[in-house]
């Protein structure tokens, strides 16, 4: 065969697997559990756990399948804008051409007259279901896709949440050694900086020594009370220090924090652009940036700040969302921990998922299975889908 009959024969073959990959249509399945009780963090509170299930059909019979997000009161909106707009930019374009698919949903951010966190959780959406959909075609997991650093994260649950009841930062403590945890994301910032930093503590001396604990004021604090909270829990050893300061000037009073105090501070999930998340790195603000997918355009904006997360030297996580961060952060050499909920905060991802990794010694270990690697158990689905 010539040189000539071997290039039209790879030519033919990529276009095949175009064509194979053809978007035909695109399916939404929005789910609400109702939880157990109210879950309240610094200055807000959660009643159910929600998600939307996405799944990219193609000419080729291949399914790209994800679920994101926790929309709740704006799940409706974040479906209808994903049905009624980015659908019908995307049919007939080829899953391989994520960026092409991406850059068209993102013409719907322009609209400057609603909230475009509304339109970049759709985006997220579709871009999770397209990049199953390369992994699948691929025949690989998708860290494997991003650069296959490793194949297990260690495991953190978020909690600590505010209670009446003063047994709880134990009931935390025994669910944490009973599921095997690597460690805990704390809620502080509701209350004093003396009376967080004495749950915290409360905390450590039920852990012991080799339990991870990260603290989350949720943006609760002002710099005086971030400095002085992180005084009083220098003992615990905090791995981080998440979103310390009041919105309003929080770059700056982050960077002072960090400075001030000197324990890593993290920050990103309330970012929703590129943008925003490299000038937290260009202030000085952060140690880790945990932007999250699911609220900000996808995997391949996700990407994109890891990419210059790496240039700044910092880290990165990802706001819970563990079926999603998981391959994420396995995937890149400057990911940090793996986050989740107890069960009972967040009974779909322990609830949702048939294949779950196992947990060994606290690491969350992956599995083999193509893209995300994740399977969705049918039953649960019809239980708690919305519509």
């Amino acid at each position: 065969m010539t040189a000539d009959n071997t290039s039209s024969g790879m030519l033919a073959g990529l276009e095949s697997d175009r064509n194979q990959l053809r978007i035909e249509r695109i399916e939404t399945i929005p789910l609400r559990v109702p939880l157990d009780h109210v879950y309240a963090g610094s200055h807000y509170s959660m009643r159910n756990r929600c998600t939307i299930i996405t799944r990219v059909y193609t000419s080729g019979g291949l399914i790209g399948e994800c679920y994101n997000g926790d929309a709740d009161s704006e799940q409706g909106a974040v479906v209808q804008i994903l049905q009624e707009e980015m659908a019908p930019r995307l049919i007939g374009q080829s899953a391989w051409n994520v960026q092409r698919c991406w850059e068209l949903m993102f013409e719907s951010t322009r609209d400057i007259l609603r909230d475009r966190g509304l339109v970049l959780q759709a985006m997220a959406c579709v871009d999770s279901a397209l990049m199953d959909l390369i992994g699948k075609a691929a025949g690989v997991p998708l860290r494997r896709l991003w650069g296959g650093y490793r194949d297990e994260l260690p495991l953190i649950a978020i909690a600590g949440y505010y209670s009446d009841d003063p047994r709880a930062i134990d009931e935390d403590a025994r669910a944490f050694q009973e599921i095997g945890l690597a460690g805990c994301k704390f809620k502080v910032g509701g209350r004093s900086p003396a009376e967080d930093a004495a749950r915290v503590n409360r905390l450590r001396s039920l852990m012991g020594e080799d339990f991870v604990i990260a603290a989350d004021a949720n943006q609760g604090y002002t710099v005086e009370q971030a400095i002085r909270f992180a005084r009083l829990t220098e003992g615990a050893r905090l791995v981080w220090f998440e979103e310390p300061c009041i919105w309003s000037n929080d770059r700056l009073a982050m960077r002072d924090v960090r400075y001030g105090a000197g324990i890593p501070v993290t920050a990103g999930q309330s970012e929703t652009s590129v943008a925003g998340a490299r000038d937290l790195m260009v202030a000085g603000a952060i140690d880790v940036c945990n932007f999250d997918a699911s609220w900000s355009g996808g995997p391949t904006a996700w990407l994109t700040v890891a990419g210059t997360a790496s240039a700044f030297g910092v880290k990165m996580g990802h706001h819970e969302e563990p079926q999603i961060a998981g391959q994420l952060l396995s995937g890149i050499r400057h990911g940090t921990f793996l986050e989740c909920f107890l069960p009972q905060r967040d009974p779909i991802f322990w609830g949702l998922i048939a294949n779950r990794g196992q947990l060994v010694g606290g690491r969350y270990q992956l599995n083999l299975d193509p893209g995300w690697g994740v399977t969705l158990d049918q039953d649960f689905v019809s239980r708690y889908r919305t519509a």
